[in-house]
């Protein structure tokens, strides 16, 4: 299964699409938001896009909250299972313990990808190029026996965007 990772949208509505719609032409069968969503349309972007998906607060996101109930937004940190596998998804990262087999978070605007010990560990860097001159996303693509990675990055006026893979073994827990 092929799954889509942003974070750290914030206000960038049109980076957010254009991730949206790389993320969508690349396969993706589900969506993840590690926070600081920003703006509403980035969460009707999600839903709109026809796939399921899951959002959890950012620090930045208190005013998302009277949208709650019409949109898959989740306090962190939230478990979840997809692909046969469990997540926990967060934005800031300060539950960092190994009591998923994927853990995703945001915040940071850095990408991060690490495998340790039977944990993968995941940040999928800022889709709003504020702190870098760079907007970021990620795709996994969950096997049986691996964890497929690919970091997308576009930079600012690019029309295309690059890919970098990893490759990762699963573990048994």
């Amino acid at each position: 299964m092929k799954i889509a990772i942003l974070s750290d949208t914030h206000h960038k509505s049109k980076k957010a699409q254009k991730a949206v719609e790389l993320l969508l032409s690349e396969g993706a069968e589900f969506f993840i938001h590690a926070g600081d969503v920003g703006e509403l349309s980035t969460l009707e972007l999600l839903k709109n896009s026809g796939k399921k998906y899951v959002a959890v607060y950012g620090n930045n996101d208190a005013h998302l909250v009277e949208y709650h109930n019409s949109y898959n937004l989740v306090k962190e940190p939230n478990y979840f299972k997809v692909a046969n596998t469990k997540f926990k998804l967060m934005h800031l990262p300060f539950y960092m313990s190994a009591d998923a087999e994927v853990v995703v978070f945001g915040h940071t605007h850095q990408f991060e990808v690490a495998m340790q010990g039977s944990t993968l560990y995941l940040n999928p860097g800022e889709v709003c190029a504020r702190n870098k001159p760079v907007s970021e996303c990620a795709m996994l693509e969950v096997t049986p026996d691996d964890f497929f990675v690919t970091h997308y990055t576009r930079a600012k006026g690019a029309k295309e965007f690059d890919a970098k893979s990893f490759t990762f073994q699963r573990k048994k827990q």
